[in-house]
């Protein structure tokens, strides 16, 4: 029992050492732990909880997902209107690997740990913190230090509590993925009750939070998706018509079912491969809202210019205070009441986070968000 307790206190204060030094990456499992088994894992729970040190992935360079490293930081401390919050279950989105490979226009400082879409439990706030205490659950749609981490701290007007029906998982879901879904439908593109959208990639977090938005708003519905299996999960979550957008003529079939006179509106999530045929698919005075690129796109500008269709873009960074609110004020009614329910798909582990960011760009039909469960 004294030996035991021995080894407790000197891993601890090493650990600490190691934190204040920078060098707690440097060191082998090996070398901290020699017991093995059940033994091992009570070390690391006292190392982190005694040193104040978490697990978390980062960047010190761009480049491909062999980048993504998970190394042991100090916990991060939550400032005057910050909340500190343990993290649970992190949202994975595609916009993460596009900086990352460092081709995106957004370059944060290196080294960098990414995310945004955190759920999980407050664990502390700062002094000037109002909204949130120690034990609430939340989600957020940004965070300061980055989410991919057993800790992360975010600004308290970027976090939001999370209801009793969603699980973590499902709240990592929540933020990015039905915010981007909400500006792009009716901020942007203005959609209303009554007319025919179509979700162009809809078996995805951003596409079925469309889907559902879309269909609680009382517009008509269709999606498209890559298999069979996300055609049905597509159909599941409200659309009315779906389709195989990599099935040959599958355009045509969605012409048909418009009765030849197209579409009002499109949510388009890879515009670099599909813009063209939106143009084509839109009843006149469609629009087109842009979620996702990538890559150079090319277009015949006169099937905009014949039916006098909008191409509008979509960025959830630049939603302004009052469209937050009234965003989130929807969101929260459809989360209660049950007519939005975030859709979890693979589920990966921090370690694995080099795999998620492969598997989410490589994947040929997407089945819902993309998660790290911590």
């Amino acid at each position: 029992m004294r030996a035991d307790c021995a080894v407790r206190l000197c891993s601890a204060v090493l650990s600490v050492l190691f934190v204040v030094l920078g060098q707690g990456s440097d060191v082998s499992d090996a070398g901290r732990c020699e017991g093995g088994g059940a033994r091992c894992a009570d070390l690391e729970q006292d190392r982190y909880s005694t040193a104040g040190a978490m697990r978390a992935v980062v960047v010190r360079e761009f480049g491909g997902p062999e980048v993504l490293k998970v190394e042991e930081v100090a916990v991060p401390q939550a400032q005057a209107k910050q909340v500190l919050i343990k993290v649970s279950a992190v949202g994975v989105n595609p916009v993460e690997t596009y900086i990352r490979s460092g081709t995106h226009n957004i370059k944060p400082p290196l080294p960098w740990t990414p995310g945004h879409d955190v759920a999980g439990v407050v664990e502390d706030v700062g002094k000037e913190a109002t909204k949130f205490k120690k034990g609430d659950r939340v989600f957020t749609k940004s965070t300061v230090t980055g989410a991919y981490a057993e800790y992360t701290v975010a600004e308290e007007d970027a976090t939001f509590r999370l209801v009793d029906r969603l699980s973590f998982q499902q709240g990592a879901a929540a933020g990015t993925p039905y915010m981007t879904a909400y500006r792009a439908l009716f901020h942007r593109t203005h959609g209303k009750p009554g007319e025919t959208v179509l979700v162009h990639g809809a078996s995805g977090g951003v596409g079925l939070a469309a889907i559902q938005l879309a269909k609680a708003r009382g517009m008509v519905v269709m999606g498209t998706a890559g298999s069979s299996e996300g055609m049905e999960l597509v159909r599941k979550n409200g659309a009315s018509h779906v389709f195989n957008h990599r099935e040959e003529g599958y355009t045509d079939k969605i012409m048909a079912a418009t009765a030849g006179v197209g579409v009002d509106l499109i949510i388009e999530m890879l515009a670099n491969v599909n813009l063209e045929k939106d143009l084509e698919l839109l009843a006149r005075h469609g629009r087109v809202g842009v979620v996702g690129n990538r890559g150079p796109t090319e277009i015949n500008a006169r099937a905009a210019m014949t039916k006098e269709t909008s191409i509008i873009g979509v960025m959830l960074y630049h939603m302004d205070v009052k469209e937050l609110g009234e965003t989130m004020a929807a969101l929260y009614a459809g989360f209660t009441q049950g007519t939005l329910n975030p859709v979890v798909g693979r589920e990966y582990s921090l370690e694995q986070a080099t795999q998620a960011h492969k598997d989410i760009i490589e994947t040929k039909s997407a089945m819902g968000k993309v998660v790290i469960t911590i």
